[in-house]
């Protein structure tokens, strides 16, 4: 339903205080405030008949019910296996298996308790698992998925395991992925054939099993695909039954600001919308080829065609010369005749070619040459990547033969072969902007940059960011086809669907900083509807918020996406990035600590590989409804000088990112956050100011031995922690005091996890739950802290409880934190 913008009468809305709203709201839809769950917007068209837990959507609800994107769940938390440098130095391919199992299965991922697999992702030489063999993933003792991983990736197996819910390394820049959320309601193993190098298995952990389902792979979720296949083109939440728009043409100055919309409620945004017609996209030619490399007293060696009547050949390589002072010498049937090189370093990042002359001498009058190139010199190695063959006949050039390195094909058919070989894999550069493309391309980038969105809900602005970001490219004008934004470079037009729930009053405002006017249109739609007002007052959901900010990092510090404190959840980050043309920055791994805890709950291998990439995002640009990496520059194409450039979004929703107290989502820039580079960032969160965790407990454990050691992934230098540590294989029993106005609680012990697969049998006033199974282990950094959850069905009203853990193998122990959930 359309209707005419509201005017501007805050007077007549703001004596309708939100203490009034809450209470219209709740009567209308009959939730108590103190009521520990709530349905989803239940009076949205789809959720009429849809209630979820405390732990909010599960399994494919989690894709079908977008709208119930903003629940702050209660007893849920997101955590990751991966295959990170226990030691820290950069080798994140050394610990990909968590144990071997008697057939030599490497297992990856390994949880007892209710909970859901939501995202994963691996690659191995240049995207090819093919020699990852089988993936075998057992849900509640049944296994729902065997069979190759690279069929897998590629879709053979059919719905769900399908493109977009799945990706190989073409669609994915250089990694492979999975999508498809796996509830399961005991317990989950990941295995793979062999070691698959590269690896992540992001899950959640609950604390019940109520609502859960055991994942079906026989359910093709068509639908679901469906809606991912439409990502960037259509809002994928299901509809609101009561909706209005309002539109404002846009001829906005540089510093002023500007309201597209102003709607009283309660209710949600669902839609925002800019059209922009100077934004436009910048589309340089790119090329991108397969190679290979080799390093000291290493070689290679080629038969290409010449014309017999030849007055020397020109023989021309395409290289990347990003590493430095490559040279090597060029032999004809094993006369030295010319040298590659020393090739200068790279100030603009980009294909360079190569030429040299072949004397008559060593060509003349025959139909063939062997060519062998020997390695000289370089900062890492030299590259190879194309030769063309160009035999001097008559005055001018004839191409005779060309050698395609790295296609079978092509080097078969040349006898084509290498020694010492240090790399194989593709590579995508870009010609440079013409004189008029880039003045579009800085253009487009001060309007992306510079024009900044803001959205006030109840008198509190949670969004202040940078239109780029926000829609999910802040480097340039690209098609971004994510699930919840797009943007369509060949209209200029920018779509947001998060959606945005507020009580009393929502703004949205557009403010220019980029020093051009700019023109175009804004529209927002909004939909009214008490149920999203009463479950946003009862904090059963949170508020959308963005968080931004931009400039140089800082050395031994990870750049920060999102530091949040009371209640919140990450759903998802857009980067800009600016650093040295070798693309070292993209070495950092992500991080996140949840809720005081020291040990992050993810540590990633790479920031590509967080982005669900992998080799430096190597098959170029791509767009997908999770990931993408819409924007690369170099010099050439629109980065600085002797810098290069790279945009890259991820979206988490189903593998969101809770936390009750406070949130620290980071990343580093380089192997030891030791690359200086720039960076600009837009996270995406849901959240409260209250905390909903707060600590009620905590004990030390006595007659433990002392322990000084590390904790891993500690953002900036390690620091040593002594403290006693208890190692048990006798029942330990304590008593644990709570909030009795808990709606469960979280226990965080602090252990040494010099050995891994510590578990034991817990019981709550003897009542059994799941086993605590911590298959992490670490010698390197031996501290630990690691969390259990327990639901309110052994928690909720009780000030005390008495927890009995009863090692299956031996325990360790400093001490234990509770967190009660209120």
């Amino acid at each position: 339903m359309m209707r005419t913008p509201i005017p501007h009468h805050p007077e007549a809305r703001i004596s309708r205080t939100i203490k009034a709203l809450i209470a219209i709201a709740l009567a209308a839809t009959g939730i108590l405030a103190a009521q520990p769950t709530a349905p989803a917007h239940a009076d949205t068209a789809s959720t009429a008949s849809t209630a979820f837990t405390a732990k909010g959507p599960v399994g494919w609800d989690t894709l079908r019910h977008l709208d119930a994107m903003d629940t702050l769940p209660v007893g849920v938390q997101t955590k990751q296996f991966s295959s990170f440098d226990r030691q820290q130095q950069n080798s994140d391919w050394k610990y990909p298996c968590l144990r071997t199992t008697s057939s030599g299965a490497c297992v990856i991922a390994e949880h007892s308790g209710p909970g859901e697999i939501d995202a994963m992702w691996f690659t191995s030489a240049e995207g090819d698992v093919t020699g990852t063999g089988n993936i075998t993933i057992t849900l509640d003792g049944q296994t729902v998925l065997d069979a190759p991983l690279q069929d897998v990736v590629d879709g053979k197996l059919g719905a769900p395991f399908v493109y977009p819910l799945v990706a190989n390394a073409d669609q994915s820049s250089g990694g492979v992925y999975i999508e498809v959320p796996m509830p399961f309601r005991q317990s989950m193993t990941v295995t793979t054939q062999n070691n698959p190098q590269y690896e992540h298995v992001t899950y959640r952990t609950f604390a019940d099993a109520d609502g859960v389902a055991t994942f079906n792979p026989a359910d093709p979720a068509n639908d679901v695909i469906a809606k991912l296949k439409a990502a960037g083109t259509a809002d994928p939440k299901p509809p609101m039954a009561d909706t209005s728009t309002q539109s404002q043409t846009l001829d906005l100055a540089p510093g002023a600001s500007t309201a597209i919309s102003d709607t009283y409620g309660p209710g949600q945004l669902t839609a925002l919308s800019l059209v922009l017609p100077q934004a436009k996209m910048v589309t340089p030619t790119s090329v991108t080829d397969d190679g290979r490399a080799f390093g000291p007293n290493g070689s290679s060696t080629f038969t290409v065609a010449i014309d017999p009547d030849n007055n020397g050949v020109r023989l021309t390589r395409r290289y990347d010369p990003v590493p430095p002072d490559q040279a090597a010498t060029v032999s004809v049937d094993g006369q030295q005749v010319a040298q590659w090189g020393p090739s200068t370093p790279a100030s603009f990042g980009g294909w360079a070619e190569e030429s040299v002359e072949l004397p008559a001498s060593a060509t003349a009058g025959k139909s063939s040459i062997t060519v062998k190139n020997t390695f000289v010199s370089s900062s890492e190695d030299y590259n190879e990547y194309t030769y063309w063959v160009d035999s001097h006949v008559a005055g001018s050039l004839s191409r005779t033969d060309t050698v395609d390195v790295g296609n079978a094909a092509s080097e078969s058919a040349h006898h084509y072969g290498i020694v010492g070989q240090t790399w194989q894999g593709t590579s995508t550069y870009s010609d440079p902007l013409d004189a008029t493309q880039q003045e579009a391309l800085t253009r487009a980038q001060q309007i992306l940059q510079g024009l900044r969105v803001r959205i006030t809900f109840d008198g509190t602005r949670t969004v202040d960011s940078p239109i780029g970001e926000f829609f999910g490219s802040g480097l340039a004008v690209a098609p971004v086809n994510s699930l919840m934004s797009g943007i369509n470079p060949q209209t200029s037009t920018f779509t947001s669907w998060w959606p945005m729930p507020y009580l009393a009053n929502a703004t949205v405002e557009l403010y220019n900083g980029s020093g051009l006017t700019v023109t175009g249109s804004g529209t927002v739609t909004a939909g009214q509807s008490a149920a999203v007002g009463a479950a946003l007052a009862t904090g059963t959901i949170g508020y959308f918020r963005t968080q931004s900010h931009s400039g140089p990092t800082t050395a031994n510090q990870d750049w920060t996406y999102l530091q949040a404190s009371g209640t919140s959840k990450f759903v998802g980050v857009t980067v800009s990035m600016q650093g040295p043309i070798n693309r070292s920055y993209l070495e950092g791994n992500e991080r996140v600590y949840v809720d005081g805890a020291h040990t992050p709950q993810m540590i990633g291998t790479g920031t590509e590989d967080f982005f669900q990439s992998g080799w430096y995002f190597n098959r170029g640009p791509d767009t997908n409804p999770f990931t993408g990496d819409p924007a690369h520059l170099i010099a050439a194409t629109g980065c600085a000088a002797s810098t290069d450039c790279t945009g890259a979004y991820r979206l988490m929703l189903d593998d969101a990112v809770p936390s009750g107290s406070a949130l620290t989502f980071g990343i580093q820039h380089g192997p030891a956050n030791d690359v200086a580079a720039d960076y600009s960032s837009t996270a995406y969160w849901y959240g409260t100011a209250q905390p909903q965790n707060h600590q009620t407990d905590q004990i030390a454990t006595t007659g433990g031995t002392p322990l000084t050691d590390t904790y891993e992934g500690t953002d900036g230098p390690q620091t040593p922690v002594t403290a006693d540590v208890l190692t048990s294989t006798t029942p330990q029993t304590l008593h644990l005091t709570l909030n009795p106005a808990n709606r469960g609680a979280t226990i965080i012990r602090t252990s040494d996890q010099l050995n891994g697969y510590q578990q034991a049998h817990v019981t709550v006033d003897g009542q059994p739950l799941p086993d605590w199974l911590e298959p992490l282990a670490n010698p390197y950094h031996r501290w630990l802290d690691d969390t259990y959850l327990l639901p309110a069905s052994v928690t909720a009203g009780h000030t005390t409880i008495t927890v009995v853990l009863t090692p299956v193998r031996p325990w360790t122990a400093a001490s234990y934190t509770v967190l009660s959930s209120c």
